[in-house]
């Protein structure tokens, strides 16, 4: 089963290194990989992909929470998120192609982003389902080169995954 983690770290030098480093040692995969900046400058979010069962995922969460820089961990998968991607495809499109390449785009609600004699860069968001789909529907008129973002993901519930309980202890040693 593919399990979607969030994991709220200190914005610090090394901590991916250590994650990574932490998947490969045990031996666990890593289907995609998000990284950015939250509205706290100090802290990153982490969206990390991954496959197996509820023993390799809970295995996995007490390996995370070991680790000195990470403040908290989430599976979203069980409690409802709102997941997206992000991709880029450049896709041969000449003559009477073109016009159909244009179709399929506007129904998957694409934007062309450049367009050039032999070929169109489309971009496309959404569930990774959706990017598939276009994907498929696009090999026939040729594929130059696709590039894809990993996912990000928010839990549906009002309260954030960035709400740690040790936020008052953690921000006041930070001020000091």
């Amino acid at each position: 089963m593919r399990h979607t983690i969030s994991v709220l770290v200190e914005n610090k030098f090394g901590v991916l290194a250590r994650i990574a480093g932490l998947f490969s040692g045990r031996g666990f995969n890593i289907d995609s990989l998000t990284v950015s900046p939250t509205h706290d400058e100090s802290l990153s979010k982490m969206t990390i992909v991954t496959s197996g069962d509820d023993a390799v995922l809970e295995q996995i969460d007490k390996q995370l929470n070991k680790l000195v820089n990470v403040l908290k961990v989430t599976d979203l998968t069980g409690s409802g998120f709102v997941g997206r991607e992000l991709m880029m495809i450049k896709v041969r499109a000449r003559g009477h192609k073109r016009s159909e390449v244009l179709e399929v785009t506007n129904i998957f609600k694409g934007n062309i982003i450049h367009v050039e004699h032999e070929a169109l860069i489309v971009e496309i968001t959404g569930r990774s389902e959706k990017l598939d789909a276009f994907t498929d529907l696009m090999r026939k008129f040729g594929i130059v080169e696709l590039a894809r973002t990993g996912k990000v993901a928010m839990a549906r519930a009002a309260k954030s995954t960035e709400d740690i309980d040790v936020a008052p202890t953690y921000m006041q040693t930070r001020a000091d």
